[in-house]
């Protein structure tokens, strides 16, 4: 028989301001199964936890209502107080009387009858509840970050300095991302390469860290602790541990006028190439659908100048499955193309470039080693316009989120043109100046006040080109909307930053959710900013929205803990609230009728199909089965079921019967 203990909770004057606690607790000790009731100012106190541990010793309770805040802040609190008095953890319930009476009504005697018929409902839930245990789930201590930008290194070394394998997968040929085509970076001007080069470095030299460049993973499958990770290593046409990267297939390829991906389409490369000279690994690779060979089945200057015999034109792509405990996303964000800004004459006019372009015009790695020059014929700019919220900020392109970066490495680029071409002039329109980090509105300061650029609060409408110059037409907002017309040499335009192609794919491969923009969604933006809604798997940087470097940095070593934290144990214990699908005697096994409608509607694939058979090996049919490794218990499955098979546990059919019956009860 049951033995309830109903504890109602002041919460000070947050639920005692509306609801009259006292009453609660001896409407409650009438109802049947109740054993014990009382009302007290902090249950969640040292005091208030000993009341519970101590009512369920002297009482013999078989169940506990809390009666108090919401479950999601103090339940946990209580199932351990519950635990430590020796009553199973999932015997004890919270009713919500804070944010579902007393915060949302006045003091009145209908809500002090409503908060006793949440009580109600709650205590008919327990009266029905079973004692559940944690599952126990092995883990795999290999982590898995897909992504060789900054977010993505700092991860890898992060998670590998604690002593755990790592496997690094990068698209492309070599790991760096944007930061590896910056020139200098904000707001300390320090050389990017001279900071990011040492780290990748020590990616390709740590003995715990796999890296596979050139490389993609299709698909994940399994559940925190124990996936499996499908990677495709594409074709390099090259075989790496015979190559010495000495060049002489890149200098030799006679096809060199392919526009170089690495910056940004200005300069050019060979079809056989090394996208930077601090590449890693610094080794090439054969774009296939650029060579000859590949094309016409000619050629082969490459490998008759290779010195180590180490390109393979019969090279193919690998496919690779690895067990992974862990999975950090840090896929990063590109920039928008050129059809979004036909305003700006971007596409149209050489001289219009975005920002990352015009990094690599800064780069002494770059196109121009360094100096600002032209594009269109290699002239020094003496006027170069700045436009900031190019494609940010702008709810007519669908892109209404600030891009975060663009103010300050607008700054940057003005600064540093001012740096180069002292009697150069430089000008920034702006709608607002968005510089929140630690220096940055001192560094925008300095550009204003040191560097002399002009600053223009205005938006521009119009760019178009007459007598040889780029005129750019806008408005001083300062000045009463007064028209600013001024013949550029150059524009530079800060682009928004968006989603990568391919960002939606990777999200369903992954089982994560994305936002309608396409960036990746954290669990709670306050409370789980680095964690998805799939246990395991984890975001770095900007692939969840645009982040500038400290910040990118800091979120992945935030990932790094957190995957660290999740290795720490062999085993790790999860929540037993997942569903289950019903058992029973012979002949028919279960209830399930195998329709799977179940599996096709499941957001974590967690149902898998399982076949029932006799002692004699005879099949009696097919039937679904919930891997509680997978499950995540949001429910969908239940209601999917046509058979009603499938149960959550702490919330089945009965236990939801037993409340709405208990509500309406005379």
């Amino acid at each position: 028989m049951a033995r309830i203990g109903v504890f109602v909770c002041h919460c000070g004057e947050n639920i005692a301001a509306t609801v009259d606690c006292e009453k609660v607790a001896k409407a409650c000790a009438q109802l049947p199964g109740v054993a014990y009731s009382i009302d007290y100012k902090y249950m969640c106190s040292d005091p208030g936890q000993n009341l519970i541990r101590e009512a369920i010793k002297e009482k013999n309770l078989t169940g506990v209502v809390v009666a108090a805040c919401s479950p999601r802040m103090h339940e946990p609190t209580f199932r351990r107080a519950c635990a430590e008095a020796g009553l199973n953890p999932y015997l004890c319930e919270m009713a919500n009387i804070r944010e579902h009476c007393s915060w949302v009504h006045p003091k009145s005697e209908e809500t002090t009858l409503k908060a006793i018929d949440i009580v109600k409902t709650i205590i008919a839930k327990v009266r029905k509840n079973q004692p559940l245990y944690p599952i126990k789930v092995p883990v795999t201590k290999t982590a898995l970050v897909i992504g060789g930008g900054i977010a993505g290194i700092q991860a890898a070394l992060d998670i590998a300095n604690a002593g755990h394998r790592v496997i690094l997968v990068e698209k492309e040929p070599s790991i760096g991302g944007h930061m590896a085509q910056l020139s200098e970076t904000f707001p300390t001007l320090d050389c990017s390469q001279c900071i990011l080069t040492p780290r990748m470095v020590e990616v390709a030299q740590h003995p715990s860290i796999t890296l596979y460049t050139y490389a993609e993973v299709e698909s994940l499958t399994g559940f925190i602790g124990n996936f499996v990770a499908r990677i495709r290593k594409k074709a390099k046409s090259i075989d790496e541990k015979l190559c010495t990267g000495c060049g002489e297939c890149v200098n030799a390829c006679p096809i060199k006028k392919i526009p170089s991906e690495f910056n940004m389409g200005l300069g050019t490369r060979p079809a056989i190439y090394i996208p930077f000279p601090q590449a890693v690994p610094n080794k090439p690779v054969i774009d296939r659908s650029r060579c000859t060979y590949f094309r016409t089945g000619k050629c082969r200057f490459c490998e008759s100048k290779c010195p180590t015999k180490a390109i393979r034109f019969d090279q193919n792509d690998e496919v690779i499955n690895v067990q992974v405990g862990a999975v950090v996303v840090a896929t990063g964000f590109t920039v928008l193309e050129s059809t979004f800004f036909p305003e700006y004459g971007y596409g149209q006019y050489k001289d219009v470039v975005t920002g990352l372009q015009f990094e690599r015009i800064l780069s002494a790695s770059g196109p121009t080693l360094g100096e600002v020059r032209r594009p269109s014929d290699g002239a020094i700019p003496k006027k170069v316009v700045f436009i900031t919220c190019a494609g940010s900020r702008d709810p007519a392109k669908g892109i209404e989120y600030c891009s975060k970066i663009c103010c300050m490495y607008t700054a940057k680029h003005a600064m540093l043109y001012k740096h180069k071409v002292h009697d150069g002039q430089a000008y920034v329109f702006y709608m607002d100046i968005r510089a929140t980090g630690k220096g940055y509105d001192e560094f925008v300061r300095r550009a204003i006040e040191e560097d002399h650029v002009k600053y223009i609060r205005g938006r521009v409408s119009r760019v178009y080109e007459r007598n040889g110059k780029i005129v750019v037409c806008g408005a001083d907002t300062l000045l009463g909307a007064e028209p600013v017309e001024i013949e550029a040499d150059m524009v530079v335009l800060a682009t928004a930053g968006v989603a990568n192609p391919g960002a939606e794919e990777l999200a369903q491969a992954l089982h994560i959710s994305y936002d309608r923009h396409r960036f990746f969604t954290e669990a709670h933006p306050k409370l789980r900013p680095v964690e998805t809604n799939t246990a395991g798997i984890f975001l770095a940087g900007a692939c969840q929205s645009p982040k500038d470097i400290p910040e990118s940095v800091g979120q992945a070593s935030a990932t790094a803990s957190k995957v660290v934290a999740l290795f720490s144990r062999d085993e790790l214990t999860r929540e037993p609230i997942v569903a289950v699908v019903n058992r029973c005697a012979p002949p028919l096994y279960s209830t399930c009728v195998g329709c799977f409608m179940c599996q096709t509607a499941c957001p974590y694939s967690a149902i898998e199909r399982e076949e029932l058979r006799t002692r004699d090996g005879t099949l009696v049919k097919t039937v679904a089965r919930v891997n509680p490794g997978l499950c995540q218990g949001c429910g969908t499955c239940v209601a999917f079921c046509r058979s009603k098979s499938i149960d959550l546990q702490g919330y089945s059919n009965e236990q939801m019967y037993a409340e709405v019956v208990e509500l309406f009860a005379e």
